[in-house]
């Protein structure tokens, strides 16, 4: 006679709640249709408060380990009050219910639905230095969109898209904020705004960005004062493209190395990058070089969170950071 089966323990529940969140928490007290549904709800909830926007935390430095650390140890507590509940009113008699079927659904399940949105819609990245201060401050947390500029082989991770060119390719427009690979070292991602488009000729004279021999409008807009700087003839100013594309930088002080360069011709399916923080960026002026368009991962399109505790709720918009005239 087949023994009868009984439902789960609160307490093996919430073990699996809290570590398999609470989609393997309904596979295991045998609730197909409530794990589906969570697993899309949550997804939807993060995308949701992301775009929103994360709290920050003034006057802490907060690195993202221990942010994903208190992040997990939060969720994990909501699965366990989730799916706890439901435990001695469900039953695990179908297949995904077991053990192994469940560690291997939530891992699989979970990974997958990670790598798709990272892969084809958005991919976040932090900043890790102030090369284009005053738009992005070190700390700040952005989503970089994949849809932006279609997809090449460095769009998804581990070079599991193994093609030459891009898939769906869009061209970049002057001033974008642009994540793209190290062309010397495809290793390493930097992140810059285009200002040079292809076949066109650049250089820097007297601090002034020349576009095609003509100057790149530039207003004063008065000194730039920040808690990390110490330099009282920073200024800052305002650049406005020949699209009317427009964004403060930050001129530390005439007559920098990277003021006066030779000119540049940018070539074909190339882009020439710069920093908004003038005087501190290793862009296209220096060993960078220009950057061949399939080594964009995509497009800067907002700000979600700052580790330092850094408001940017001004700043959260990066298409609201280069505004047109």
């Amino acid at each position: 006679m087949p023994s009868k089966t009984t439902s789960r323990s609160w307490w093996s529940t919430a073990l699996v709640s809290f570590f398999a969140g609470p989609f393997g928490g309904f596979l295991w007290i045998g609730r197909g249709a409530l794990a589906l549904f969570s697993l899309a709800a949550i997804s939807l909830a993060g995308l949701y408060l992301c775009y929103s926007g994360l709290p920050i935390l003034p006057g802490l430095d907060l690195d993202i380990q221990s942010a994903v650390a208190l992040s997990d140890i939060g969720a994990g507590i909501l699965s366990v009050f989730l799916v706890v509940p439901l435990a001695g009113r469900s039953k695990p008699t179908r297949w995904y219910s077991h053990g192994l079927s469940v560690l291997v659904l939530a891992g699989l399940v979970t990974w997958l639905v990670a790598f798709g949105i990272r892969s084809a819609l958005v991919q976040p990245f932090s900043i890790p230095a102030g090369s284009m201060n005053p738009t992005l401050m070190e700390g700040d947390h952005l989503f970089v969109s994949k849809v932006a500029y279609g997809y090449s082989r460095y769009s998804v991770p581990f070079g599991l898209l193994p093609i030459e060119g891009r898939l769906f390719g869009k061209e970049p427009e002057r001033g974008d904020i642009a994540v793209f690979k190290l062309p010397q070292d495809p290793g390493i991602d930097y992140i810059k705004r285009i200002v040079g488009l292809p076949g066109e000729k650049i250089q820097m004279m007297g601090g002034v960005l020349h576009i095609d021999d003509v100057a790149v409008p530039l207003d004063e807009i008065g000194r730039y004062t920040a808690e990390e700087i110490e330099v009282n003839s920073a200024k800052l100013q305002r650049e406005t493209l020949p699209n009317g594309i427009s964004y403060e930088i930050i001129n530390f002080a005439d007559g920098s190395i990277g003021d006066d360069t030779r000119p540049f011709t940018v070539p074909a399916r190339h882009y020439f990058m710069l920093g908004d923080n003038r005087d501190n960026s290793m862009d296209s002026r220096f060993n960078v070089g220009t950057v061949p368009y399939e080594n964009l991962v995509g497009r800067a399109v907002r700000l979600f969170w700052n580790s330092r505790g850094i408001d940017y709720s001004a700043r959260q918009s990066l298409s609201g950071a280069s505004t047109r005239d």
